[in-house]
């Protein structure tokens, strides 16, 4: 994935869409051939559905994004073209654009609208966790656990992770460090059915998650430079306000649900991302 200089030392977002992208190839075609209106399918919330018809739209929309059905750089719908043309009301459309300008999928430019950003994906052809990852490369890794609890699932992670309002998840923080080298703050929000006990291991997350024959077998990944907030900075030594490199990870089980949701603040300058592109 990324290399490691050794100078001593992270949305959606893709919830179910019928194991991700179900007829997407269909709906690419039907919308390059003809409307909008199986674009606007997609979107549909379920108002016999529980949950909040703006989180059904925003997690629609990340899917829709993710499948290609809109892709990066093209300008969305006004709120009111949106609302009125799947039945929700104006606020309800603001609500989940609100929410994914937030994650990061789409961009608003004053005066102009709103876009799907732009997004840089790890092809992940080798998808490994940091523990491994860091063995590989000759250096001694370990954690200082931060928490590690079941608590209610918060909105993003509902929205990203498909769940219903309500769910509960299991809460991972922990400092992440190479030979005593703190590397990064990260964050790791799972299913409870996925990871019940959240005290129940110590070291890697996927090896652990191996054990139980649900491994993470494929992911995407988002990458953004941010500033450290007061409580980032004291964890990780740096100054408050220093950038940072935000990677914002979903992972998928092997029937291609979102199974891991994780992010990770990286240090700046002790990782390398090398991605070779061909024609």
């Amino acid at each position: 994935m990324g290399s490691l200089s050794h100078r001593t030392d992270a949305t959606l977002f893709l919830p179910r869409f019928s194991k991700i992208c179900p007829g997407a190839s269909t709906i690419r075609q039907t919308a390059g051939r003809s409307s909008m209106e199986t674009r606007w399918s997609a979107l549909m919330p379920d108002a016999r559905n529980v949950t909040p018809l703006y989180l059904q739209l925003a997690r629609n929309l990340a899917t829709a994004i993710h499948c290609g059905v809109w892709s990066a750089g093209e300008a969305l719908p006004s709120e009111r073209t949106l609302s009125d043309a799947i039945g929700v009301s104006r606020i309800t459309a603001r609500k989940a654009i609100e929410l994914l300008v937030e994650q990061g999928l789409i961009r608003r430019a004053r005066g102009a609208g709103s876009f799907i950003t732009p997004r840089v994906e790890d092809p992940l052809s080798r998808l490994t966790g940091f523990t491994k990852r860091m063995e590989q490369r000759g250096f001694t890794a370990d954690s200082v656990w931060l928490e590690r609890q079941v608590r209610p699932a918060r909105r993003e992670e509902i929205v990203q992770l498909g769940l219903s309002p309500g769910a509960a998840v299991s809460s991972l923080r922990r400092l992440r460090r190479a030979d005593g080298i703190v590397m990064a703050v990260e964050h790791s929000a799972l299913p409870v059915p996925i990871v019940p006990d959240p005290q129940a291991f110590d070291g890697s997350l996927y090896a652990y998650l191996e054990t139980r024959n649900m491994p993470v077998v494929r992911a995407l990944q988002h990458f953004r430079a941010v500033n450290a907030t007061g409580e980032i900075a004291a964890l990780m030594g740096v100054e408050p306000r220093a950038a940072l490199l935000m990677i914002t990870r979903v992972g998928f089980s092997r029937d291609q649900h979102a199974i891991e949701l994780t992010d990770t603040y990286c240090r700046d300058g002790y990782y390398d991302f090398v991605a070779e592109l061909r024609q």
